[in-house]
């Protein structure tokens, strides 16, 4: 499994972004689907997840109510949605999904969030 992040960026505080992840390969293998971040000096976080057929996601505290996880499956592909930012955003975000074979990481994108 392949995957490529895009939508990343600097948006001020208050602001929206929507983070695309494409996935490409044996896709009909992936059991489970998330979005990470690290923030400077701080450890990676799960921010959602969500079990491949389920119907609820997992949020972090800190995004519950203002992040939204999605996927489009004819497109391979998943999103986040972000809104009400806040500098404490920051962050490399990556995608991350999961088959039997093993875990897929994206190349990480950077969301800057400024006061």
């Amino acid at each position: 499994v392949q995957l490529v992040e895009s939508g990343g960026g600097l948006v001020q505080a208050g602001g929206s972004l929507r983070l695309s992840c494409v996935a490409s390969g044996d896709t009909f293998r992936i059991n489970f689907m998330a979005w990470y971040r690290q923030a400077p000096g701080k450890q990676r976080e799960l921010v959602a997840g969500i079990i491949a057929g389920a119907h609820n996601t997992d949020y972090a505290d800190s995004v519950k109510g203002r992040f939204t996880l999605s996927r489009d499956n004819a497109k391979n592909t998943m999103y986040l949605q972000m809104n009400s930012l806040k500098p404490e955003d920051t962050a490399v975000y990556w995608c991350h999904m999961r088959t039997g074979y093993g875990n897929y990481w994206g190349q990480g994108t950077r969301v800057t969030v400024s006061s």
